[in-house]
């Protein structure tokens, strides 16, 4: 009758646990061999070079979510207030920076990660993706005629206001997918989301 040592019950139960991993790796690591799998399945998926469409998508929705908070509170203020255009843009562009990365540090700080470290990494997973946006979304109504002047009462304020977004959205998204994919931007806020 054999009996199982305390090694070969473990690489049996490593075995199990990991179906799919070549099974004679798991004979000849033994316990070394469980050391890089010790973060959970979801965030493997986060690794460089892992970056879906869908993932880059939830990045950017999160960003445009901040950002279009501020802009259109921004233009709203702006508006409001008889400001010039090229102070609402400003106004605008400052509100959608300070919404985006509010939106990020705030799930940052429910990780249980202090605010120093928190910030940092709201700048760094956002900055790029924020600029890109607000710079196609501004491009976008800077150019379309008349849109810099409509009213809040006009439907030209917020179709224009929609569509710069739709297209921020659009072209956002693959830059993105490219940082996400370099393990920069939204992949650094995933290492902290458990």
């Amino acid at each position: 009758m054999h009996h199982n040592t305390r090694d070969e019950q473990h690489e049996q139960q490593g075995r199990h646990e990991h179906q799919g991993d070549d099974s004679r790796q798991a004979d000849h690591t033994g316990h070394a061999g469980h050391a890089g799998h010790s973060a959970p399945a979801e965030h493997t998926a986060h690794a460089p070079g892992k970056a879906g469409w869908s993932m880059a998508a939830r990045a950017t929705l999160h960003c445009l979510t901040g950002c279009a908070i501020g802009e259109i509170l921004g233009m709203v203020i702006g508006t409001a207030l008889g400001w010039g255009n090229a102070e609402t843009m400003v106004l605008a562009i400052i509100l959608a920076f300070a919404f985006g990365y509010t939106l990020t540090l705030r799930s940052i700080l429910k990780a249980g990660v202090d605010f120093r470290t928190a910030f940092r990494v709201a700048l760094a997973a956002d900055t790029l993706s924020i600029a890109v946006m607000e710079l196609i979304d501004n491009g976008v109504i800077a150019l379309w005629p008349g849109a810099m002047d409509a009213q809040l009462a006009d439907a030209l304020f917020w179709g224009a206001l929609a569509l710069s977004l739709a297209v921020a959205f659009a072209v956002t998204t693959p830059v993105n997918k490219w940082m996400i994919g370099r393990g920069k931007g939204h992949a650094v806020v995933h290492r902290y989301h458990h």
